[in-house]
């Protein structure tokens, strides 16, 4: 089937999108491989984007996937393998099936950064994790150890503070990307001891984790824990491309204000782009914008 746009991702960038072509009158299909709202709706509390002193992740990205599908944008559960140029627009190809597009959105995110150690992908699940909101209530009253420097790593460790006993957050460098104000308030928290600057050097355990190693001070420090959570933030995925376009050093798309990519008809939004600022409310404004640049004539 053709549609005038696919937009790959149902995150808030992608969603927001939708409602834009949607109200516009375009035919529109939004593909999602895991969940709706991406990374947005394991966010444990939102409290910068407008209209809400404090939300949840999980309410926000329901509330605009409402609005979308309340327009008439259609959400398909599926895995996209490779998204190719057609002689007009693009063929957009899934597990079972393909889809035929004028236009494309790519507003898919990124995925887990790794540390990349020995150990890490066996003991994934063992006591190693990615997500604190889907994994930190099997820490109970337990000592766990958050590594990272950025906004995820401190919702882990606000997240984590009421449910473990002990934690740990590792960071590289001395400086937090998180913020002065988020710094402050992950300091008074009684039950968390930062350690920075320092690397994981090592990651131990048989059947499931039982201690890490640091880097610190030019010494060597083990640290006895019970889990592991990995906040260093997402690489670009973008495997399924079958063509070239213009991207940053990280592999991250690059596009202009009207989020056109380097492809003719083909757009990018959310944190598949190249950028320093990535939040749900400018995921959102990016995906508007792309939505209305792909409104002309079907």
């Amino acid at each position: 089937m053709r549609y005038d746009v696919v937009i790959i991702g149902a995150g808030p960038a992608g969603l927001s999108a939708g409602i834009f072509c949607r109200r516009a009158g375009l035919n529109v299909l939004c593909l999602e491989r895991l969940a709706v709202g991406g990374q947005a709706a394991l966010t444990v509390a939102i409290d910068n984007y407008p209209g809400f002193n404090l939300v949840s992740g999980f309410e926000l990205v329901t509330k605009i996937q409402t609005h979308a599908t309340s327009l008439g944008v259609q959400v398909k559960y599926a895995t996209v393998t490779k998204l190719k140029k057609a002689t007009k627009g693009f063929v957009v190809e899934c597990s079972n099936t393909k889809y035929e597009a004028n236009k494309v959105i790519i507003a898919c995110g990124g995925k887990v950064r790794k540390l990349g150690l020995d150990n890490e992908e066996r003991l994934t699940g063992r006591g190693v994790s990615y997500c604190a909101s889907c994994d930190g209530n099997f820490y109970k009253n337990k000592t766990v150890a958050v590594v990272g420097g950025g906004r995820t790593a401190e919702e882990d460790v606000q997240y984590l503070t009421k449910i473990a006993k002990k934690i740990y957050l590792i960071n590289r460098r001395t400086v937090f990307r998180a913020g002065t104000s988020a710094m402050d308030k992950i300091k008074q928290l009684k039950n968390v001891e930062i350690i920075a600057p320092a690397t994981i050097a090592s990651i131990e355990g048989e059947e499931r984790l039982t201690s890490i190693t640091l880097n610190t001070d030019g010494k060597k420090k083990k640290l006895k824990v019970d889990g592991l959570f990995i906040a260093i933030g997402s690489v670009p995925n973008l495997e399924f491309l079958d063509f070239e376009l213009d991207k940053d050093e990280q592999g991250y798309i690059k596009t202009d204000a009207e989020m056109k990519t380097s492809v003719k008809n083909l757009y990018a939004a959310g944190d598949i782009v190249s950028k320093n600022f990535r939040q749900v409310i400018n995921a959102c404004a990016e995906g508007a914008t792309a939505g209305n640049s792909c409104i002309g004539e079907k």
